[in-house]
């Protein structure tokens, strides 16, 4: 069992209070720990995950519905992806500082599975999924607005979409004889949540350079800052 001060603790970040605290130690575990733990009958979190996912699914899709009256189905499946990806829900997990109230197996924990973003992704799915059978659709549906859909994220994962290699290549090549390469200049940080540091370069010379948690989103990232310095954002 979770101490009880950590679970209450959770619960104010969550602005939720469980009725059964047994479903959202159940979101917390996972199958690491459930797997080490076999004689004490425990459940991973991986059944609420698979739930978690219709629920976040549900709930997104309706907000987006209201929120976009003229689009059409392919633009909000679209935005829909982006904005339950994820990189959104390890976003989420980090807000609520998830990571500290997991419990994993002894290799997980030594592998530094309370900061590995799939891990965290999931278990916020799961958290979903605990809110929504304890509480129904409107206490889920709550939680997930507040953690999730507004419309300064929307606008946030649309910005994350953008492709600023392919802006910047459409720009230099208004010139001639203009190449543009890329090259990684540095990460930090274990395998599982490297920073990785990357130039772009017109001719040669560096004009932008940026970070990302991938080699491409670094890349991005310096397409970003050579446009901006153009006068193209």
């Amino acid at each position: 069992m979770l101490e009880l001060e950590k679970l209450e603790k959770l619960e104010e970040k969550l602005n939720y209070d469980f009725h059964d605290p047994a479903l959202l130690e159940e979101a917390l575990c996972h199958s690491s720990y459930a797997n080490e733990h076999r004689t004490a009958g425990l459940s991973s979190n991986e059944r609420l995950e698979f739930l978690g996912d219709s629920v976040l699914g549900f709930v997104s899709a309706e907000w987006l519905f209201a929120q976009h009256p003229d689009l059409p189905e392919g633009d909000l499946t679209r935005i829909r992806a982006a904005l339950v990806c994820e990189q959104s829900l390890y976003e989420v997990a980090r807000q609520l500082d998830l990571g500290r109230y997991l419990k994993l197996g002894r290799g997980e924990e030594a592998g530094g599975g309370r900061t590995r973003t799939s891990i965290l992704a999931d278990a916020t799915e799961a958290v979903f999924a605990a809110v929504y059978l304890d509480g129904g659709i409107a206490a889920a549906s709550a939680l997930i607005h507040r953690c999730l859909l507004d419309a300064e994220r929307e606008e946030e994962v649309e910005e994350r979409r953008r492709d600023y290699k392919t802006a910047l290549q459409e720009r230099v090549q208004r010139q001639v004889d203009q190449v543009l390469t890329y090259r990684m200049v540095g990460e930090q940080g274990p395998d599982h949540a490297k920073t990785f540091s990357a130039e772009v370069l017109l001719n040669g010379s560096p004009i932008g350079s940026g970070s990302g948690h991938s080699k491409k989103e670094a890349e991005q990232s310096a397409a970003r800052k050579a446009l901006e310095d153009m006068g193209a954002e």
